[in-house]
């Protein structure tokens, strides 16, 4: 299981990506999914594709595991696809039956929201394979900083996703674990039908909500022991640096929005 975990999992490698700073990542990383939406014909989906692909060659990290990124969220995106072919009227009708039909436009809106799902997912993926988790907190924390001003939880909230990033592929590993002492018990979680799986997954969420609720009182009780009080007055362990590659990478997304604008046209 832990083969097929993509969130939370960081793949240490010396690539260009991999070097940028974590607030360039997690900026571009949010930019490009504002300026997903305004692709609106082939050449725009054709711009944004291209250039996901040159990022995932320039982190030199192999295709397939942007592809399991994809997996969990596929029933999603075909449901999502299915909803614009079958209801958007428009152009030229293929099918029609009752509130269903098939038209021209529907296809196309379909087709454009699933490479919008697809380029989504990829670039999120690129930003957590190639960012530590607590880099990526730390990140997230800087952004965040102006709003101390309100007296806004700047640390506290980076310091509960830190903690989330970390123990996901933990709690991946206890999944594990108690489903194949329930399958050697004779659960079997894919077997029947709808109702029968969901009565199925009973004896799995169970143990692992204790497991949690567990660990995170050990977790507490050990963040007690050391003393901690929260981020007032700590220094940091890990000083982010801003280079000049980074900075390049911000303009090269103003470029890549310049020439998007102009091929919606």
């Amino acid at each position: 299981m832990m083969n097929k975990l993509i969130l939370g999992r960081f793949i240490p490698g010396n690539s260009l990506i991999h070097r940028l700073d974590p607030r360039a990542k997690l900026l571009a990383s949010f930019y490009f999914i504002g300026i997903i939406f305004l692709a609106n014909n082939w050449q725009t989906y054709l711009l944004m594709g291209s250039f996901t692909i040159f990022a995932i060659l320039l982190s030199k990290i192999d295709l397939r595991f942007f592809i399991r990124g994809v997996r969990p969220l596929l029933f999603l995106m075909l449901f999502t696809v299915a909803l614009q072919i079958f209801f958007t009227r428009g152009g030229e009708v293929y099918w029609s039956w009752g509130i269903f039909s098939l038209t021209y436009l529907g296809v196309v809106n379909g087709v454009m929201i699933f490479c919008r799902f697809v380029l989504i997912i990829f670039m999120s993926t690129l930003l957590t394979l190639t960012t530590q988790p607590l880099e990526l907190s730390d990140a997230i924390e800087y952004i965040l900083r102006p709003l101390r001003v309100v007296r806004f939880p700047v640390h506290e909230i980076s310091l509960m996703l830190s903690i989330a990033l970390r123990f996901v592929p933990t709690l991946m590993d206890e999944t594990e674990k108690i489903m194949n002492a329930q399958r050697a018990r004779g659960v079997d979680f894919g077997e029947g039908n709808l109702i029968d799986k969901m009565k199925a997954v009973v004896p799995l969420l169970i143990p692992l909500f204790v497991s949690s609720f567990k660990r995170a009182d050990d977790l507490a009780t050990a963040m007690e022991a050391r003393g901690y009080q929260g981020g007032e007055g700590r220094t940091k362990y890990r000083v982010l640096h801003w280079h000049g590659r980074d900075t390049v990478v911000i303009v090269v997304f103003a470029v890549l929005t310049c020439a998007l604008l102009f091929l919606r046209y």
